[in-house]
């Protein structure tokens, strides 16, 4: 058979297909399906899940979503303004199907390819790529969404299959840009000493920060996992150490109120237990913590390792401040804080690129000097430990304890600079761009002779002061509890 042959064949069984899809109208759905294409109607049916996942996923589920939805935004982009304006083809018309008659579109709509099967497809899949379980629960939503085009009139079956690889693709292709998660947890070493066993909670200092999002409820779980510890919510001049009572300290909070429970811990020499109750538990989830009840068990079991502790003192050693995450100096700080606004709508690379964009017009580079080299720079990034991926959003890492600082700076000296580095991260090239320059060191020193230069540690914000910082590593200098088991990844030290 010719190709022409094959196209007309095609074609003929697409409508084939369509007319015995549409005509069937299975008891008990024929006003089911038509209300779900309507729920899909400009993202809002899978706004709302993103929104379910969020409140009742853990972290995995809530990454799903955030992918889901940016997935789903390039799926549109390119439903819409590309292969539809390309393809003009008309929706199709079968009037005796009295639900296609009533939702058939004007005639001159393009039918190819199906947007709302695009963007089920792509929010799917998207989901999938952080957690296949959740995903499994979308489906078959997804699966009536793409249906339910054919169902109610407006699109053949080729529309929706070519609607889903489009958005099988959009999904795939964020991870050119956001790399996804891996499931094993950074590696750390065991203490010298084993951690203290304390069973239910008893000689725990637990320590919950009501402005991290803490309620009634998680009080209520941290209490019937450990009904011995000694639980108490923190006020704005507390001293952590002041409040510890016992042989661990605990905190429920973020990774603001971790670092100074972090600190306390250090400074009195007792291992700290992390529960999960920030909004991105950015340490906790490099431990592989996911859930309150695993901290308690490896309380209950004395399950602990030992971390690495960033460190940013002043030259003249009166200062300190310690991070277990990150330090940043900068737009950095602003560039964040723009981001998180934005990624629960858009998505955590759109809102990137849309934060990137608002602070690259309205700032300018610092002057910086870098271990005796003077740098303009629009940012400089260091992380407690070596981050993956490579470029300008580091996620996880795979050790707590290698002795390094990841040092990713931006150069704002460098001609057409913004544009270089915008056009870099949109296109996920920065890591191969001149714009970025990184390196892995035990030790660097900053000075600075601008009146004011503000860096960011683990979520707070200070003033970078004349004379300067040195950035080092406190060697395995935190004790903290972490499960053993299938969480558990151990390094050699």
């Amino acid at each position: 058979m010719t190709a022409f042959g094959s196209r007309f064949l095609a074609r003929d069984l697409d409508r084939v297909l369509f007319a015995r899809l549409a005509a069937a109208r299975p008891r008990g759905v024929h006003s089911v399906l038509p209300r779900i294409s309507r729920a899909a109607d400009h993202g809002v049916l899978w706004a709302g899940t993103a929104a379910a996942l969020g409140v009742l996923g853990g972290r995995s589920v809530r990454r799903g979503a955030l992918r889901g939805l940016g997935s789903l935004a390039i799926a549109s982009a390119v439903s819409n303004l590309i292969a539809k304006p390309t393809t003009r083809r008309a929706r199709p018309v079968i009037d005796q199907v009295p639900v296609a008659r009533r939702l058939r579109r004007a005639p001159h709509t393009t039918s190819f390819p199906s947007g709302h099967s695009a963007s089920a497809a792509a929010f799917t899949f998207g989901v999938a790529l952080e957690s296949p379980r959740a995903a499994l629960l979308v489906a078959p939503l997804a699966g009536a969404v793409a249906l339910s085009r054919v169902y109610v009139g407006v699109h053949y079956p080729s529309d929706v299959l070519a609607g889903v690889a489009i958005g099988a693709a959009a999904a795939a292709l964020t991870s050119h840009w956001w790399p996804t998660r891996p499931e094993a947890p950074a590696t750390a070493v065991r203490p010298r000493l084993p951690a203290p066993a304390l069973a239910d909670g008893a000689g725990v200092s637990l320590v919950v920060n009501p402005g991290s999002g803490f309620n009634g409820r998680v009080a209520d779980e941290l209490r019937e996992l450990l009904p011995q510890a000694d639980l108490r919510t923190l006020e704005p001049d507390d001293d952590l150490g002041e409040l510890l009572d016992g042989g661990a300290l605990g905190v429920c909070g973020g990774d603001g109120t971790v670092n100074a429970a972090a600190g306390a811990a250090v400074r009195h020499g007792v291992p700290l237990a992390v529960f999960p109750g920030g909004t991105f538990n950015h340490f906790a989830a490099d431990l592989g913590i996911e859930t309150m009840s695993e901290v308690a068990d490896a309380l209950r079991a004395g399950d602990a390792v030992r971390v690495d502790l960033g460190r940013a003192a002043s030259t003249d050693g009166a200062r300190e401040k310690i991070f277990l995450n990150t330090f940043s100096l900068g737009v950095y700080p602003e560039l964040v804080h723009r981001r998180e606004k934005l990624e629960k709508w858009l998505g955590k690379w759109p809102a990137l690129a849309v934060a990137l964009a608002t602070v690259l017009a309205t700032s300018r580079p610092s002057t910086v000097v870098i271990n005796g080299t003077e740098r303009r720079l629009w940012l400089l990034f260091a992380g407690n430990g070596v981050y993956h991926p490579a470029g300008f959003a580091p996620t996880h890492r795979p050790s707590l304890d290698d002795g390094l600082l990841d040092i990713r700076t931006v150069d704002g000296s460098l001609p057409l600079a913004r544009v270089r580095l915008l056009l870099a991260v949109l296109t996920g090239t920065l890591h191969n761009s001149r714009v970025l320059v990184t390196a892995q060191v035990p030790r660097l020193r900053l000075e600075t002779t601008e009146r004011q230069v503000l860096f960011a540690y683990d979520g707070e914000v200070r003033e970078l002061s004349t004379g300067g910082l040195v950035l080092a590593k406190r060697r395995q200098a935190l004790t903290v509890y972490r499960p053993a088991g299938p969480v558990d990844g151990v390094s050699q030290g």
